[in-house]
């Protein structure tokens, strides 16, 4: 989780505290923790709107239990594995690029190492 992410609701500048989403199918929107990425259809909202969330007539909300305390800042759990991320991905091989196809027409290329 970022600590960057911000309110999605036009000009609130507060830090965002969990993500809202809807199911259509149900009428249902739900609102919990911050999501790990911020997702094109979902809406990452700060405490007070969070708060002050409500639904169209018809609808339900479905509020999931929010930890405050963890939505300010990362825990060392979340550290510790952002660190072993990043000590994994040091240590493996790069990746082998295919090699380039000579009559392919279409806009992209794969190349091959240049010497």
């Amino acid at each position: 989780m970022s600590p960057q992410r911000r309110c999605t609701r036009p000009a609130c500048l507060r830090p965002a505290v969990s993500t809202l989403t809807y199911v259509y199918a149900d009428k249902t929107a739900v609102l919990g923790p911050l999501a790990v990425y911020a997702e094109p259809h979902s809406y990452d909202l700060c405490e007070d709107h969070a708060l002050r969330l409500s639904a169209p007539k018809g609808w339900e909300v479905l509020r999931l239990e929010i930890d405050l305390a963890a939505a300010q800042a990362p825990s060392s759990h979340d550290l510790e594995a952002l660190a072993d991320a990043v000590r994994e991905a040091a240590q493996a091989p790069p990746p082998v690029a295919a090699p380039a196809e000579s009559n392919r027409r279409g806009h992209l290329r794969v190349l091959g190492p240049q010497d």
